[in-house]
């Protein structure tokens, strides 16, 4: 058994590589972007590479090389059920509401007409977001029907940046009124750069227009839960909301008890993940008359938190367990028994 591995340093990737080298597994670092990179992984099993939507080359054709590999027998980290719907939440809105999922209630528009309709017979707040982005950087609520007007004017003529310049900024300086170090200095320095610079995704990304995205506001909730699905195992954490501000993501208040994670809310991700077929898949969660509801579903998501924090996992039966394995270590040791089992079928 051979698998190849992207390697980006400080992504996924780092783990991956080491947990071959511990286990003696045949592995080879490649680059996706190499134009011949199919013929590159001719005789390879498997494929690992976490990409995600920072990077423009990536979203270009990552899913499209994906499914390409697939057809070709290859597999791949992440497959398609995992990834076509990450950093898209026009597509999990559909997606969601086809399996019958606890979606907080979505509501997307592609006429202005209809979106100013809509607006004007609706209840505020809503939460305005765009298609993609990552850390809330693209969510606003939107309390009035004066502003989601405006907002559907916009979205239907000049449109939104892929990121918001300024919003980022904002959340750099809260980031570092936080934590008061160094990395978080240099990134308020670079926040306040990029105003005046635009990031690589920035410079070959479009304005984002054509549709407008609102989703009901759930109020009374200090915090979501994140869990995250790999295999047979769930993960979770608690992300408490800034000071003044509706949103969880992103603020890098965690706290990992396990007691603190809805029993409910693990049931629900188990059953969604499996009817997603996915091999890894986070949820967040938001509490709504006692129910878990569902904000939001991504592959991915930052090695510091949650990723490398976690102090343990529920096993379907909803059994604790303590482990000090991240979670990229049950990614790829998911997908190597995967081939395994495969190879030994054929």
């Amino acid at each position: 058994m051979q698998i190849a591995i992207h390697h980006h340093p400080g992504s996924f990737s780092d783990r991956w590589i080491s947990f071959c080298q511990d286990n003696k597994i045949n592995f080879k670092k490649v680059n996706c972007y190499d134009t011949d990179i199919i013929r590159q992984l001719d005789g390879y099993h498997g494929l690992m590479w976490h990409w995600n939507q920072n990077d423009y080359k990536a979203v270009l054709f990552a899913q499209q090389l994906t499914q390409s590999l697939e057809k070709k027998g290859i597999n791949v980290f992440p497959d398609i059920s995992t990834s076509w719907h990450f950093n898209d939440k026009v597509g999990q809105k559909y997606l969601l509401e086809a399996i019958g999922a606890p979606f907080v209630k979505t509501h997307v528009f592609y006429s202005e007409r209809e979106a100013l309709d809509w607006v004007n017979k609706t209840t505020f707040p809503k939460v305005f977001k765009l298609r993609g982005g990552a850390g809330s950087t693209n969510v606003r609520l939107i309390k009035t029907k004066q502003k989601a007007t405006r907002l559907v004017r916009k979205a239907f003529h000049n449109g939104f940046l892929p990121i918001n310049r300024l919003v980022r900024l904002k959340d750099r300086y809260w980031v570092f009124r936080r934590d008061r170090n160094l990395a978080s200095l240099k990134k308020l320095i670079g926040g306040f750069g990029r105003l005046f610079i635009p990031s690589e995704i920035e410079q070959f990304s479009h304005n984002q227009k054509g549709y407008i995205y609102f989703q009901d506001f759930i109020p009374g909730n200090s915090y979501d839960t994140r869990l995250v699905v790999i295999g047979d195992k769930c993960f979770g954490c608690r992300r408490y909301c800034r000071k003044n501000d509706f949103r969880a993501s992103g603020s890098g208040l965690c706290a990992y008890e396990p007691e603190l994670i809805d029993k409910k809310s693990i049931q629900l991700a188990f059953e969604t993940a499996d009817k997603l077929k996915t091999q890894s898949v986070a949820f967040d969660f938001v509490m709504h008359n006692n129910e878990p509801k569902i904000i939001e579903i991504s592959y991915c998501f930052p090695l510091a938190g949650a990723a490398d924090d976690c102090r343990g996992y529920w096993d379907k039966n909803l059994n604790w367990h303590d482990t000090a394995d991240s979670l990229p270590f049950f990614m790829i040791e998911d997908f190597v028994n995967e081939l395994q089992m495969e190879n030994k079928d054929c």
